[in-house]
């Protein structure tokens, strides 16, 4: 059996391994597509709600923001270690994580017009190149592979934390939101090892259904692979606000 391994938390070897042996359905590719369309479009309904809020300057706007956010942590975190509850739970995540990325989103909007649409277009754009480049297997997800985006994606964690705690202290890490050179560059590495994820993960999908992994997993793996894409499209809002701001 080949060995995979995801950068992302929840899309791991060791996920695959604990999973009960199973004699009925089991995860497949088409599947995961199926459910992943779903909690797009739960995300994209739930977003164009906050955005709605926000834009007929609604009191509940920052609310939204930050309860989805919580909310959509917990449900994680849950997800996380109650695997079998994904295909509850995973929906109410999308859900949870539209409201949050549509109040946001407006906000962006609000300062610089047409942001929001170049960050969808990016997305999108980055996660269809990236799977293009997985078939073709002109990027393939070999061990060194995600050993490197591993050690990467570790590292930029390490540093949000550090830079959060100092944030607590009025201490700002310029690298997050400066718009300086150094800033942009910063910006364009953590997009870049956010969109080599993408690889890491369609290769943990791929090989969970060769191994027959149980069907749950198709609302699990969606998950997480959402949890990459919302993270992608944050840092490229990001990343086209700073280069707006110069």
């Amino acid at each position: 059996m080949a060995l995979f391994q995801s950068n992302n938390p929840v899309l791991k070897q060791s996920v695959f391994d604990k999973a009960p042996h199973i004699t009925g359905d089991a995860m497949t590719i088409r599947g995961t597509v199926n459910k992943m369309s779903f909690m797009l479009l739960m995300l994209m309904a739930a977003a164009v709600y906050s955005w709605g809020e926000f834009s007929r300057g609604g009191n509940n706007v920052l609310p939204l923001a930050i309860g989805g956010a919580i909310v959509g942590f917990i449900l994680a975190m849950v997800i996380i270690f109650k695997k079998e509850w994904s295909a509850y739970l995973a929906p109410a995540y999308a859900i949870a994580e539209g409201l949050f990325l549509g109040a946001i989103s407006a906000m962006f909007e609000a300062k610089w017009q047409g942001i929001v649409l170049q960050a969808v277009g990016l997305t999108f754009g980055t996660f269809i190149a990236m799977l293009v480049l997985y078939r073709t297997g002109v990027i393939r997800a070999t061990e060194r592979f995600k050993s490197i985006v591993m050690t990467a994606t570790l590292g930029i964690a390490v540093f949000y934390l550090i830079a959060l705690v100092l944030r607590l202290f009025n201490i700002e890490m310029p690298l997050i939101h400066s718009s300086g050179t150094f800033g942009i560059i910063f910006s364009l590495v953590v997009v870049g090892i956010a969109a080599l994820n993408l690889i890491l993960d369609f290769d943990m999908i791929e090989q969970g259904a060769a191994q027959g992994a149980p069907k749950y997993f198709e609302w699990y793996a969606s998950f997480g692979l959402m949890v990459t894409l919302v993270w992608l499209y944050l840092e490229i809002l990001r990343l086209l606000s700073k280069l707006n701001r110069r």
